[in-house]
């Protein structure tokens, strides 16, 4: 610890992994302004940083575009996580044996910052056939199932962050989000899960998995339907929570 009580931190590095992070599914190339307007960083910062990271692999530089790219490592870095994970591993036979029995989605998320991030999400179209999996697709936290249910076990000063940070970006609806989340911590706290419906025809259920010595994950189910949101909650509760306890328990006596 430093004199001041905070645990000392590398500048550099922080920063370029904030570069990294700046590079998001669909965006190929992105510029030094890009960057800078994206991280907040001076452009001087990036463009040393973006030079390093070049040079050790990180980042590939397109010289007719004057922009860059992620690199391989990027990859093998999420290979080796989504290979490593405990929790996946033991969590993906059960999420594709409930997906493929119902023909619905069940997804597994970790948050990272203001959103969620899929570890693993398997998922069926409205015929029964088996989707590719979006492992790495980001949502916002604020307007998700999966988002909800994890803040409603958040730490309270992550969570009052957050919440400061979505109120002075979305003041025109801010109450109205403000009391879904109530709404939804509360479910959370009542039944073991929440419901958010945020994209058209899209009813998600999520239920957050504590376990010890663990970072919070998100458990959740979802359809695409015309059904009544009532119909679809009744007919995925049960699976939901059923799935949840048995990952709780699984997940237990591994850190026993």
């Amino acid at each position: 610890m430093t004199a001041r009580g905070r645990s000392p931190r590398n500048r550099s590095l922080t920063r370029g992994i904030a570069i990294l992070r700046a590079f998001r599914p669909g965006t190929e190339l992105l510029g030094n302004g890009d960057i800078a307007e994206r991280t907040g960083l001076p452009r001087a910062s990036v463009s040393r940083l973006t030079q390093t990271l070049v040079e050790a692999g990180w980042l590939e530089h397109d010289a007719r575009e004057r922009a860059y790219r992620l690199g391989a490592p990027v990859l093998t870095l999420g290979h080796a996580m989504r290979s490593g994970s405990p929790v996946l591993r033991i969590a993906l036979p059960a999420m594709t044996a409930l997906a493929r029995r119902l023909r619905i989605n069940v997804g597994l998320a970790l948050r990272d910052g203001d959103e969620m991030v899929y570890l693993e999400s398997v998922r069926f179209n409205a015929k029964g056939a088996q989707r590719s999996v979006v492992a790495g697709q980001r949502v916002p936290i604020e307007l998700t199932a999966l988002g909800r249910a994890w803040l409603a076990v958040a730490p309270p000063a992550a969570r009052a962050a957050l919440m400061a940070q979505w109120k002075a970006k979305r003041r025109a609806r801010w109450r109205q989000l403000e009391q879904e989340i109530a709404e939804a911590a509360a479910s959370v706290a009542r039944k073991g899960y929440c419901v958010a419906s945020w994209q058209p025809q899209v009813v998600a259920l999520a239920t957050p998995l504590l376990v010890a010595g663990r970072p919070v994950h998100v458990l959740n189910v979802s359809v695409t339907t015309e059904a009544p949101v009532t119909s679809v909650v009744r007919a995925l509760e049960r699976p939901l929570l059923t799935l949840a306890a048995q990952l709780r328990q699984s997940l237990g006596e591994l850190e026993a």
